[in-house]
């Protein structure tokens, strides 16, 4: 479909009167977005049809819009004008979305008229128009008509007559091209093609005739060659299938195709400098539905994009190639696997870095950028948006949509819209953020990354106990199916410490998330022997089931950037664990939860797959295995561990047919006990390990080649041996992990036995009462104030009164630490040293004033010098064998200063999140 793909700068004034009293909506020049995407994800207000949009062209700040609808209305909530006589045809300005002074009416006598086809003339004068209609503002016509732009009305003396629907318009200096429906014109032979005299509308001798109609034609840029696209089959007797180029002047064909499948069409052919593109359309099975990238040079394929969906329109723009379509399964291309529709996609027109190898014959298409419009499909044939079109005014880009949706980004809004390449004012999502660490000093901060609808690349800021200031900035990818984790390790901690840390999303353009939830993490005094041995073994995925919200499953690994997506919210930190420590299982209900990894990847000759897990089900279940699709059922699916009804397990793969290791007839573990399976597949075949022994190997070295997803379980099992009657597994999982080499039996062997291993544990203990004490108002109780003070002079201490717990039995304290939070008030921080010290006398919250203070010990617990201004926590390292020496009892410290700078901090009275005071502390092995 020819459209006017030059942005002209001319002003044409009896069009621009747009907006007086009808809500001028101009755009804020503030933006940015991901390069090389040009245009925000954010819907301008714009004036909207009462039916679908089926053509469109734009000039001198103008965007004309054709189809079939009577009348435009304001866009939702505008509050101002009124609906419109709009007779399949509106000219808006580009600017304020609303229309200007421009009004014509396409009408038919007999039928439905429609207007299908929209373009410009290469001077910016000419309007043409197509479809099906018989007559514009009341000037007979036979569906195409020309339309001065200057005057908004039908040139007289153009007349052509076309007998039936004509479908795409292109326009040379002096030709008028057309595809459609009709066999003849004016009584001559013209099937399907046709080029008429752009002025007087004269049939021309061009000859292009086609057995099925004509959906698409378009120019090459040098005006030598016409580009035929539809349902055709032959040209001029010529066998090509969809697609064919021919010689502008006489029709003669130039070049066939044949590698369209039959049962698809070609709906739109776009050009720009370098390349022409395709957007493509078919029905029923093995379709191609995609969009193709070919040479202008010689007319050969560069590249084949084989996604699901329909492509109704393709609009190359500065490098890019935004198209038009509902997508719903791009799984050829590496992308996102069927399941939701993506009606807007973008991706550059070429291959940057080379092309990549041919699958299946076909070069994959160029990656796609980060722009997610989303829509919805409408009225009509349920298709969502047909056409597209870029103009210019005042120095502003937009992007203009028509089609036959009613919703964008979730708002009512009815076949126009249009995005502008400036005012990004969308945030992205905020980030979902956890820590740990399993060795003294490192914390390993992780986040599964942030869609944003227009920027693909965010920045990421790390804060840590409540800081103002960033301690690490991050910037990573993302997509909106693709979001990868991300983490950031902070070797600044010390061992014993509690460190909490959040985490914003940052766009181009500025815009910020809102600030993660707050992720704690005590850091051990002593490496922690399972979970440091599987990151040493090398794995690549590690999901530990740590995780305190939905519906992210945080990757622990060395480079960590699988995150688990659960479905269907299982429950969380169930406890205990499979191995010794804190760290706790994740429950799944054996019906429709799973966790399925965040992006698609491939799995290479070597792997492995281990995890925990405890059951009583009789129902089966997979609990572990690879698929190309993630909240759907699998079409490819093996390299998984599954339980059969009576509690066997088996480890499978597909390499031509499936291969299955099971464990013996009585090797059942239904048993609602930990057990650990390990299964591996590497040059040596496949093994499948249960608690630490081998239970079978097969001499099976290959499996199923295909691009998908980790699943936890549940995933599909249709057609494997002794098929459980579930998919799903009902029981708990623990300590999941996916190695890229077959671990070897010691290595299995170690894994089991280091799960017992004495490990540390820490327990955080809350203040069960606390005060301070004032010499400036030495009669007054602070008991109940929510917030405490520490000076030296004029004198405030503070008393904290812990219940300690006792050592857990074959342990010993190995680190103990005070954490407190100053307030938000201005100057909480002090430039002072501030020290713990224990309480020797007695005090009350509700009774110790200054004039009854408690005396207080000699000795130091520990000290923090200079606690800067801001609300952040803050830690005091205590004298573990100090602490040690009290374990078992109710124990009271006081903090003290010598200064003159006062400490403000939250109280256990406080509602301060992570603020009120805590002792923390590590136990261990003795």
């Amino acid at each position: 479909m020819r459209r006017s793909r030059g942005l002209t700068a001319a002003l044409v004034l009896s069009l621009v009167g747009a907006g007086t009293g009808i809500g001028l909506v101009l755009m804020p020049q503030a933006s940015a977005v991901t390069p090389p995407v040009a245009f925000t994800a954010d819907a301008l207000p714009t004036w909207q049809p009462n039916g679908v949009v089926w053509a469109m062209a734009q000039a001198n700040g103008t965007v004309f819009a054709g189809g079939t609808f009577s009348a435009v209305r304001p866009p939702e909530g505008a509050g101002s004008g009124t609906e419109q006589e709009a007779v399949n045809f509106v000219a808006l300005d580009a600017a304020t979305g609303a229309p200007t002074d421009c009004k014509l009416s396409f009408t038919i006598g007999d039928g439905t008229a429609t207007v299908r086809a929209l373009t410009v003339s290469k001077d910016s004068k000419t309007l043409y128009a197509a479809g099906y209609f018989g007559a514009v503002n009341g000037v007979q016509v036979n569906s195409v008509a020309a339309i001065d732009i200057a005057t908004c009305t039908p040139k007289a003396s153009f007349h052509p007559g076309f007998p039936a629907t004509v479908r795409a318009l292109a326009v040379s200096d002096d030709t008028l091209y057309a595809a459609g429906d009709f066999n003849n014109i004016e009584g001559q032979v013209r099937e399907r093609f046709a080029a008429v005299d752009a002025a007087t509308g004269a049939l021309k001798p061009f000859t292009a005739n086609a057995d099925e109609p004509g959906r698409a034609i378009e120019l090459t840029p040098d005006g030598k060659h016409v580009l035929l696209g539809g349902d055709f089959f032959t040209v001029n007797g010529a066998d090509s299938h969809a697609l064919a180029v021919v010689d502008a002047t006489s029709g003669a064909v130039r070049k066939t195709y044949g590698t369209i499948p039959s049962n698809s069409v070609v709906k739109d052919i776009a050009t720009d400098a370098t390349g022409f593109y395709t957007g493509n359309e078919g029905s029923g099975g093995g379709v191609f539905d995609g969009r193709i990238g070919l040479n202008l040079t010689d007319f050969n394929e560069k590249w084949r994009d084989r996604c699901l969906g329909a492509t109704q329109f393709v609009l190359p723009y500065d490098g890019v190639l935004y198209s038009s379509s509902h997508a719903h399964d791009c799984s050829l291309e590496g992308d996102f696997p069927d399941g939701k529709r993506h009606y807007f996609l973008a991706q550059p027109t070429d291959h940057k870095n080379g092309a990549p190898a041919p699958v299946d014959g076909f070069v994959r298409g160029p990656r796609k950028l980060g722009w997610h419009p989303t829509s919805n499909d409408g009225l009509g044939e349920g298709i969502g948006p047909r056409v597209m079109a870029v103009a210019e005014k005042n120095d502003v880009k937009y992007m203009w949509v028509g089609g036959e949706f009613t919703l964008i980004n979730g708002t009512a809004q009815q076949s126009l819209t249009r995005f502008a390449s400036t005012g990004d004012t969308g945030a992205p999502t905020t980030p979902v953020v956890s820590a740990a660490s399993v060795r003294p000093g490192e914390v390993q901060v992780r986040w599964r990354t942030s869609y944003d609808a227009d920027d693909s690349k965010l920045t990421y800021r790390i804060y840590r106990n409540g800081a103002a200031t960033p301690l690490a900035t991050v910037e990573a990818d993302s997509l909106e199916w693709e979001r990868p984790q991300a983490s950031w390790t902070d070797t600044t901690v010390k061992a014993g410490q509690s460190y909490t840390y959040r985490v914003t999303a940052t766009d181009a353009a500025g815009n910020t998330s809102a600030l993660s939830a707050t992720a704690p993490v005590t850091v051990p005094a002593t490496v922690q022997p399972y979970p440091d041995q599987v990151r040493q073994d090398g794995a690549q995925l590690y999901w530990r089931y740590d995780d305190v919200s939905s519906p992210f499953t945080a990757d622990s690994s060395v480079n960590g950037n699988t995150s688990g997506v659960q479905v269907n919210a299982p429950a969380l930190r169930q406890s205990p664990g499979a191995t010794t420590g804190s760290s706790t299982a994740v429950g799944l209900n054996g019906t429709s939860q799973q966790i399925h990894s965040d992006h698609r990847q491939t799995v290479g000759s070597s792997y492995t797959l281990e995890t925990w897990f405890k059951t009583g089900t009789t129902r089966g279940g997979k609990l572990i295995g690879f698929g190309n699709n993630t909240t759907r059922n699998s079409g490819s699916y093996d390299k998984h561990i599954y339980m059969t009804n009576t509690g066997r397990l088996a480890f499978g793969v597909y390499s031509g047919s499936t291969k299955v290791i099971t464990t013996g007839l009585f090797d059942t573990y239904n048993d609602n006990k930990w057990h650990h399976v390990v299964a591996t597949q590497g040059p040596a075949g496949m093994a499948l390990y249960v608690d630490g022994q081998n239970k079978g190997t097969l001499d099976v070295t290959t499996h199923h080649s295909y691009a998908g997803y980790w699943h936890v379980g549940g995933d599909n099992l249709s057609n494997w041996p002794n098929r459980p009657t579930s998919n799903f597994f009902a029981g708990q999982i623990d300590e999941t992990a996916v190695y890229p080499t077959a671990l070897t039996q010691a290595q299995v062997q170690n894994h089991f036995n280091l799960a017992k291993a004495p490990a540390d544990t820490v327990t955080e203990v809350s203040a069960t009462e606390d005060t301070y004490i004032n010499q400036g108002a030495p009669s007054t109780a602070y008991g109940s104030s929510s917030s405490l003070a520490v000076r030296g002079t004029s004198a405030y201490e503070t008393y904290l009164r812990f219940p300690v717990p006792a050592a857990p039995a074959g342990q010993v304290l190995k680190a103990a630490s005070l954490q407190i939070k100053t307030t938000t008030q201005a100057g909480a921080g002090t430039a002072d040293t501030v020290s713990v010290v224990p309480v020797t006398g007695t005090w009350s919250g509700a009774g110790t004033t200054f004039n009854t203070k408690p005396t207080l010990g000699t000795g130091p617990l520990g000290s923090i010098s200079g606690i800067p201004d801001g609300s952040a926590v803050h830690t005091v390292e205590l004298d573990t064998a100090a602490v040690s020496a009290v374990l078992g009892t109710s124990y009271s410290m006081a903090l003290t200063s010598t200064g003159t700078d006062p400490l403000w901090i939250w109280s256990a009275e406080a509602t301060a999140n992570e603020g009120t005071p805590q002792l923390v502390l590590t136990f261990g092995p003795k």
